[in-house]
This record gives C-alpha cells, structure tokens and sequence, in this order.
C-alpha cells in the first residue's frame, strides 16, 4: 500500500513541491471534475486527482492538483484553505515529496509524567526539528477529564529529526519524571512484516500498563448489553459514521489482544480517540475482536487500507468500517 504522496509525485521533486498541493477533507459527494474546476478558478491546473478506494469506488475525501506555476499554488494555499463546501472545511498544503528524507519519521513515547499536556511534550520535542503533528492519548474511562494515559505520538518533518530526538530523549527523565520515558519510532504496519515487534509489542505493554494482562481487562470490562458505547448511531447511514468519529472494526484479534496493541497500530494513521477490545465476561479474554475510533475520515480510511489482512501473531486481521446494523 503507498501512502498516497508516492503516486502523485513524479519527475522533478524539487519543483513539484512547489506546485503540487495536497487537499484535504473533501465532501464525499465531490467529483474529481469539481475539485479540478475549484482550482482552476485560480490558475492553470496541470492536473487533478481525486482519490478513491480502489475496491469500492467511493471518495476518500482527499485529492491532489498540480498547477504549472508555483505563484498559482501558493495563491491556491492562501486563498481556499479553511473554504468551507458543504459541511466541511477544506484543507489546502503543499503535497510532501515521497522522499526517504520524510518517510517514518513518527514516534510513539509512553512512561510520561500523566501532567503533561501536549504542549508540554511539543516544547520537549521541538529542539530537534519541526513538528508536523502530536498527540498525547487521554483514558477515555476517566470521564470527561480526560487524563493522561502517558503515551504520546510525535511526528516530525524529517526522519532524521526524529532519529535525533530517540538517540538524545529515549530512558531520559524529563523533569519532574520519577521514572525514564521510552521514546521509539512508531510501528509502521506497512513495514512489520515480521511478527516479532508485535509479540515485543505485548510484552513491553503489559509491563508498562501495570502488569499481566488481566489486570488490564478489569480496568477495561465492557458490557456488550451496555449503551452503544459509540455513541449516536441512530438513524445515520453512512457506515461506521457517528458523532464522534467513524468506528472501525477489527476481527481475527488473539486471545490476548489488548487496547494498547489497538493504540500501536491504528496510532500512526491519525487521531485515534478510543480503542477498544471486546472480552469474555468469565475469562477475561479477548473474543477475538475490537474496535477503535478515528477522528478523520481519510485516516481511517488509510488504517483500513493498510491494515485489512494484516497478520497480528497468527492471525490474519480483518479491519472494514462498523456497519450501523445491530447497533440500534
């Protein structure tokens, strides 16, 4: 699976970063003709490109347009980024070139201070480059608080700023830690082939999360009988859709699945705001599915894409949009 930028930037990179825009968070209605005249009204575009599931057809809600001239682009940037089309508001950016210089360059950091707040981590982080995004994962259980789980994602501009940030950060104590934070790079599914990292995975996690896994499962004991715990299905159509993000859904899981291995694959992709594993009422294990919800459509999207017969130990995952049905 390429991640999108690979396909769309060819030939001279140096000068396509300059013309080629990336637009996101497209109204699933919108056409690739649509998106081309919208931009056209700017300057000439060179080209168009909607992207859609290859299998289904349907919008991603994003796309690429190539202009010919650079000043056109960066007009195209200030002018339509924030237009709101429909009920969205579109975001416009220079598409990032599909360089090794950028690729992997998102980091997964646990054993923070649970004070922290991701401005926190951002002014830790910062000395080391540019900082595309961060996020610092709150226990959704903890009520509306929202406290910290002392896990984070951090993504940089440029691998080598994130390397940097590994050798010089990883078992430091930040100040006021009583204990060193592990910072590494992020698993890339597209890249662990091997099952070896996530059997590492579960390891390190149960240590880290406070012992064995069945601790864990009282924390996180779920009644299927319970509200929908996805909150405002009714009457919405679109799959998976809900107010607070789309729910995917994730089958095949190993007995001894757990939320955090949830929260390592689906955490790369985008925003992930819950995670959740289904258990056995009397043993406590995983009956072999979960389901995690993400923010951005596109993301998920990408997550399913990616992850979708995926293998997790000896398992071949399968990863589709939670259907409506069932859910009343």
């Amino acid at each position: 699976m390429s991640n999108g930028y690979e396909d769309h930037m060819g030939g001279d990179e140096a000068k396509d970063a300059k013309t080629n825009l990336i637009v996101n968070y497209l109204p699933q209605s919108m056409t690739q003709d649509e998106l081309r005249s919208l931009f056209n009204s700017i300057g000439e575009v060179e080209s168009a490109k909607l992207v859609r599931d290859k299998m289904a057809g349907h919008s991603l809600g994003y796309g690429f347009v190539n202009y010919l001239n650079p000043s056109d682009a960066e007009r195209a940037i200030s002018t339509l980024n924030g237009l709101r089309l429909q009920s969205k508001t579109i975001k416009v950016s220079y598409a990032r070139p599909s360089s090794d210089t950028i690729k992997d360059a998102n980091l997964y950091i646990s054993g923070l201070p649970r004070s922290m707040t991701q401005k926190d981590v951002e002014e830790m982080f910062s000395r080391f480059g540019h900082i595309i995004n961060s996020r610092v994962l709150v226990d959704q259980s903890s009520g509306t608080t929202g406290a910290s789980r002392g896990v984070a994602f951090i993504r940089f501009d440029k691998r080598a700023e994130a390397e940097e940030a590994v050798k010089t950060l990883n078992g430091q104590k930040p100040p006021g830690a009583s204990e060193p934070i592990t910072v590494k790079f992020a698993a890339n599914p597209n890249q662990v082939k091997n099952t070896q990292l996530i059997s590492q995975l579960y390891h390190n996690q149960s240590r880290r999360f406070g012992g064995p896994l069945h601790h864990q499962a009282q924390r996180f004991r779920f009644s299927p009988m319970g509200v929908d715990h996805m909150g405002g299905m009714g009457g919405v159509n679109v799959p998976g859709s809900s107010s607070s993000g789309w729910c995917i859904f994730i089958y095949n899981l190993g007995q001894d699945a757990d939320e955090s291995i949830l929260w390592q694959m689906f955490g790369p992709f985008g925003a992930v705001t819950n995670v959740k594993v289904i258990r056995d009422f009397n043993t406590n294990k995983c009956k072999g599915f979960g389901f995690v919800t993400m923010t951005n459509y596109e993301e998920a999207a990408m997550a399913i894409t990616s992850l979708n017969g995926y293998r997790l130990g000896d398992k071949i995952l399968q990863v589709s949009f939670k259907t409506s049905k069932g859910h009343k």
